[in-house]
């Protein structure tokens, strides 16, 4: 017995298609917009305390820095004074001018040594001092965002929960939705609900107008006869008619709690 061949979605099987996946999609996008800018808010909030995070671990790090090159110069100050002092009693015993001299020019060296010195203990304490408070401004900046994030997670969690099962429930149906939409029509249907802000990609023909946009008589006779797809020459927008759009909607809601 010959198989019997598929029979092939007829225009207005892909109208009514595409009318219930946009519905499915219209309630996927209203529980988004349930959770509002929070995803985001969470998320700029996470990248600022990476970013504070990593200054106040430069901070740190340059404080070690300048403890050493503190502690170095205080070394090389105790050093200097005790070769000035040898280099003043030697000067006591010299025998001659340029023995003098060159002792001098010794003890000159070493006071330079120590003028820079205490350059190098005064920028470190300062860079110090000017790093704590900053650490401390950080640190507090850090705890501020600690609440703010703990309370914005605990928001989300809760719109999370009160809709992840819808969500759910919606994503299992709208896999089969997609399934009865023709290849060609749904990649088209992704683009638009791509480039459109709203995500309306499928809308009803109600008082000849789509979605804002008076569409020509001709083409409202058109949209009616349901025999082609028909897309707005103003937004791309695909455009049903009505009473097919709500007897689509209406069939999904005996079938599904959507």
């Amino acid at each position: 017995m010959p198989t019997a061949k598929k029979k092939k979605p007829s225009v207005e099987d892909q109208l009514r298609a595409l009318v219930r996946l946009q519905h499915i999609d219209n309630r996927i996008d209203q529980i988004h917009k349930l959770r509002g800018d929070l995803p985001e808010e969470i998320r700029d909030l996470e990248d600022e305390r990476a970013g504070l995070e990593t200054r106040l671990e430069n901070y740190e790090e340059e404080m070690q820095e300048q403890e050493v090159a503190k502690r170095q110069a205080e070394l090389d100050i105790k050093e200097a004074e005790g070769l000035i002092d040898k280099y003043e009693e030697q000067q006591l015993e010299v025998r001659n001018n340029r023995e003098f001299d060159a002792l001098t020019k010794e003890i000159e060296g070493q006071k330079e040594r120590i003028s820079e010195a205490e350059e190098t203990i005064e920028e470190a304490e300062e860079t110090i001092e000017s790093h704590e408070a900053a650490i401390e401004e950080t640190e507090q900046r850090l705890d501020e965002l600690d609440g703010v994030l703990d309370e914005k997670r605990d928001k989300l969690e809760e719109v999370r929960q009160d809709t992840e099962d819808e969500e759910a429930k919606l994503e299992e149906i709208r896999e089969e939705a997609e399934e009865q939409v023709g290849s060609r029509y749904l990649k088209a249907y992704q683009k638009l609900r791509d480039r459109l802000r709203d995500g309306r990609a499928v809308v009803p023909l109600k008082r000849g107008a789509a979605a804002g946009f008076a569409v020509p008589p001709q083409r409202q006779v058109e949209i009616r006869q349901r025999k082609n797809i028909v897309a707005c020459e103003h937004t791309g927008r695909i455009i049903v008619d009505e009473d097919l759009y709500n007897e689509t909607v209406d069939e999904m809601k005996e079938k599904v709690d959507l």
